[in-house]
């Protein structure tokens, strides 16, 4: 790909390929891997797109408020040979913050975003419109990509009786399987590929629903069913999609990398929770609960939120290594959620394998690039460190990242 950015900002800019392994002056991090786009300057982005899937693209400069304004697009890289439907669609979700004139409201990185859940707005769009309906047929198979590019709204969609069936994860190709209780859930950054075949009646509607916050639920989108099926019943049509070359972690041989996050409204709180329960396991839980103790002390400062007890300045572009690993070499980064919230954590430049969660193995060991840990949950990955360079790893709940939770990793 070769892609010429001409900014027509009044302000500076940067393009970051989210979830594509480009190489590391191609990421688009400011100050860590290019100079900002100055206002009126062109940058030229040029990689190979190594890998076929469902990515995005968005700003690293400001990001919580040039993505919060809509600064971002869908990135599809098609398989030589892909699974067979009907249509192939893709569903950009946004989530938007409105005045009753239906202005963007102005109220960017206010204090109560950052420490607690992010920018969560009011109105929920499916590339950019507010949907009343989505035409579909009797015996119709789609492949519906779904892209999170909300600030910090989470999704759970549920299909009203329809049977999703997940076969890509953040792009990278996933055992076909339904997902846990029917609900297709997506943090912020993240990507989910799905089958869906249309079995509702000739001429019926069927909402899909969100039902990530409780109390909260609401429509998104009618199905809304023609009156001439198109077959009626669902095609027998194989599922998987071909794996992307991307090199096996070994998690026997691995090196352990430990990362705590803390920080955020009710942090201390859940921080000490945490640090009593992992200390009275005694060893290296010991160690750990030192360690969240002094993240406490750390949580006194101004910063709203701490990994390893160490707060981003954007500010200072101090971008130093905070973890190194060596090249071509498999490692596992540990990951707990010692706040109050959720985090969906994004590693640039690699994908990795989601190994386990609690301790339990995961059932399919998907590959991500962006996996969300839920409040007091400790999720590891493993990943080969194939790509050099420093790389940025951080929440993409943006107000999150803005106010502190993001850290670089040296590959080398």
């Amino acid at each position: 790909m070769r892609v010429a950015v001409d900014n027509a900002l009044a302000e500076e800019t940067t393009i970051h390929w989210h979830g594509v392994r480009v190489p590391n002056a191609m990421d688009g991090v400011p100050h860590l891997t290019q100079t900002p786009i100055g206002a009126g300057e062109r940058f030229l982005y040029e990689f190979d797109a190594v890998d076929a899937g469902t990515f995005w693209y968005h700003p690293h400069q400001r990001s919580s408020e040039q993505v919060g304004r809509g600064l971002y697009g869908p990135l599809i890289v098609e398989e030589p040979q892909s699974v067979r439907a009907d249509r192939d669609v893709t569903w950009m979700l946004g989530d938007w913050r409105l005045t009753k004139s239906g202005a963007i409201s102005e109220d960017f990185g206010n204090r109560h975003d950052i420490h607690h859940n992010g920018r969560v707005g009011n109105t929920v769009t499916i590339n950019g419109r507010v949907p009343d309906g989505f035409a579909v047929r009797k015996g119709e198979r789609i492949r519906l990509r779904l892209i999170n590019a909300a600030n910090a709204r989470i999704f759970s969609l549920d299909f009203a009786g329809h049977e999703p069936i997940v076969i890509a994860l953040d792009g990278q190709p996933v055992t076909p399987h339904a997902p846990d209780k029917g609900l297709v859930v997506l943090g912020p950054a993240m990507r989910v590929d799905l089958i869906i075949d249309m079995t509702g009646n000739a001429g019926s509607r069927a909402s899909v629903t969100d039902r990530f916050y409780e109390r909260l639920e609401y429509r998104l989108v009618d199905l809304v069913y023609d009156g001439t099926p198109l077959r009626e019943r669902a095609p027998d049509w194989p599922l998987a999609l071909p794996a992307n070359p991307l090199p096996e972690p070994d998690p026997e041989a691995a090196s352990r990398n430990e990362v705590v996050f803390n920080g955020g409204m009710m942090g201390e709180m859940v921080a000490r929770e945490m640090g009593e329960s992992l200390g009275a396991r005694g060893g290296m839980m010991g160690d750990m609960n030192s360690m969240m103790g002094g993240m406490m002390r750390m949580m006194n400062s101004s910063a709203a939120w701490f990994i390893n007890g160490v707060a981003a300045d954007g500010a200072s572009h101090d971008m130093k290594p905070m973890l190194t690993f060596e090249k071509d070499k498999s490692h596992v980064i540990a990951m707990t959620n010692a706040t109050a919230w959720y985090h969906p954590i994004h590693l640039h430049g690699h994908s990795f394998r989601v190994i386990s969660r609690n301790g339990k193995r995961t059932l399919h060991r998907e590959w991500q690039d962006t996996v969300l840990i839920s409040p007091r949950e400790k999720v590891e990955i493993a990943f080969v460190a194939d790509n050099p360079g420093d790389w940025m790893f951080h929440c993409h709940i943006l107000e999150h990242q803005a106010g502190g939770m993001m850290a670089v990793f040296r590959v080398a």
